[in-house]
């Protein structure tokens, strides 16, 4: 016999259905016939005893469909959510959920709401329901009654454990920042180092929790084959709090290989940083590839990367170093490409590719690494405000450098149309983590979007 609960409501699975161990929880909802495609999301947020999730990992959504531990399953994204039945789906094995997991937490998000103007108060007979997932039979449902008008994010419901019982708790939130609200709530951790005097938890009272490094990212570490797989998952969270998840956008690298560069390529810092755009990469272009200048005094293209052959790229291309000026030794390709910093060159031969040879109304982001040392800051300057009506834009990552010169003032560049380049500055890349290198590449791309679109420099989507 199904249960109907209202909102706040609590129903006891472990006491009405003993032995349950599989349940399958649906979600459906009808669109207000208006017109206008919806495309809404089902996620799941897996949380500890702290409200946040252990790691990214246990955040399962459209592009991370499984969790660590193989308890959660989402079915896939429903883009038109038609129908009478569930629109989502998702499969939890009671059984198999880690121990450390205290809450599993059910949201719908409407992708791009604010953007396109939409909102929950579109939508109309919208539910949560639990089956039992052997029988089929429906365990417990709740209809969403309440009325929303500016929401585009709605937490229906929530798993919860207590005193070793499963539980489900109706709770028919809303929200206005779309999946940015829970992300922020439950994945966010700015702020979180600072709070040096939070209440701590014994070891005793956290079931089977490893370690630290479960919840705390991890820096850099540049001397260890990146784990593609796991910064692929990094990078579908930014791009999702960012709200552009669905963008399609070309890719591609530019590295500084002057002289002043050689201990960040012996180092293996290069090759890390290279490990790092690949799964940008992966997830915006539509055929994963990463397109690769080198630049000295002058520059070269080489191999277009891929997550097949980014292993050791960097000492493949770069070739073996060779001994200079009797003491010092560097890649042959440094030696090859001159040992000075000639940016404006590169910059106008990367217009070039994406205008002339390969011209796209589709976005291009351009990471651009240099140490600094930049000599000709009006060559830089008239070649990106040049660039500023393509559809590219420049994200200029300084490294372990100095004299970074006109790419500091990118922000205050006169003459363009929109503003089509940023820059921060990285002092060694093993002190800072994988999530802030993300966060910091893709900060204002997400904003050049739209106002490219506005201005037509992008095709409106």
């Amino acid at each position: 016999m199904e249960t109907e609960l209202i909102k706040g409501a609590r129903f006891n699975l472990s006491k009405e259905a003993p032995n349950l161990k599989k349940v399958t929880i649906g979600l459906g909802w009808q669109v207000s016939q208006n017109g206008q495609p919806y495309d809404i999301d089902a996620s799941v947020f897996m949380l500890g005893l702290d409200s946040k999730v252990l790691n990214e990992k246990y955040f399962v959504f459209y592009n991370n469909l499984q969790s660590p531990d193989t308890s959660i399953k989402h079915s896939g994204d429903n883009r038109t959510g038609g129908g009478n039945g569930d629109d989502e789906t998702i499969y939890v094995d009671l059984s198999k959920v880690n121990p450390a997991i205290q809450e599993i937490v059910f949201v719908v998000t409407i992708h791009e709401g604010q953007e396109k103007n939409q909102s929950f108060s579109q939508i109309k007979n919208a539910f949560i329901k639990i089956y039992n997932q052997e029988t089929g039979n429906s365990l417990v449902r709740y209809n969403l009654r309440e009325n929303f008008s500016q929401e585009t994010a709605l937490e229906f419901g929530r798993l919860y454990k207590k005193d070793g019982e499963w539980r489900f708790r109706a709770v028919g939130e809303g929200y206005k920042s779309g999946l940015q609200s829970f992300v922020d709530k439950y994945i966010v951790e700015t702020k979180q180092e600072e709070k040096k005097e939070a209440p701590k938890v014994q070891a005793s009272e956290i079931p089977v929790r490893t370690s630290a490094k479960d919840t705390k990212p991890q820096n850099i570490d540049i001397t260890k084959k990146a784990d593609i797989g796991l910064l692929k998952r990094k990078v579908d969270i930014v791009l999702t709090k960012k709200g552009i998840a669905n963008v399609v956008a070309r890719v591609a690298l530019v590295l500084d290989i002057s002289g002043s560069m050689t201990n960040q390529y012996t180092s293996g810092a290069v090759q890390a940083f290279l490990e790092r755009i690949v799964p940008v990469a992966s997830r915006l272009d539509d055929d994963g590839k990463l397109d690769v200048w080198f630049f000295g005094s002058t520059f070269k293209r080489t191999r277009i990367v891929t997550e097949s052959n980014v292993d050791g790229y960097i000492q493949k291309e770069c070739g073996e170093t060779k001994r200079a000026l009797l003491v010092f030794k560097m890649p042959s390709l440094m030696l090859e490409l001159g040992s000075g910093n000639n940016e404006s060159l590169v910059i106008r031969d990367v217009i070039k590719k994406y205008t002339q040879e390969e011209a796209s109304k589709l976005p291009t982001l351009i990471v651009f690494l240099s140490d600094g040392g930049v000599t000709d800051e009006q060559g830089i300057k008239r070649a990106i405000v040049d660039a500023a009506k393509y559809p590219i834009f420049w994200q200029f990552v300084g490294l372990a450098g100095s004299n970074y010169g006109i790419l500091e003032k990118l922000d205050n560049m006169n003459g363009r149309i929109i503003d089509n380049a940023n820059f921060f500055h990285v002092d060694d890349l093993i002190k800072i983590t994988d999530e802030q290198l993300y966060e910091r590449l893709l900060n204002e791309f997400p904003t050049w979007i739209r106002e490219a679109r506005a201005k037509s420099i992008l095709s409106a989507l």
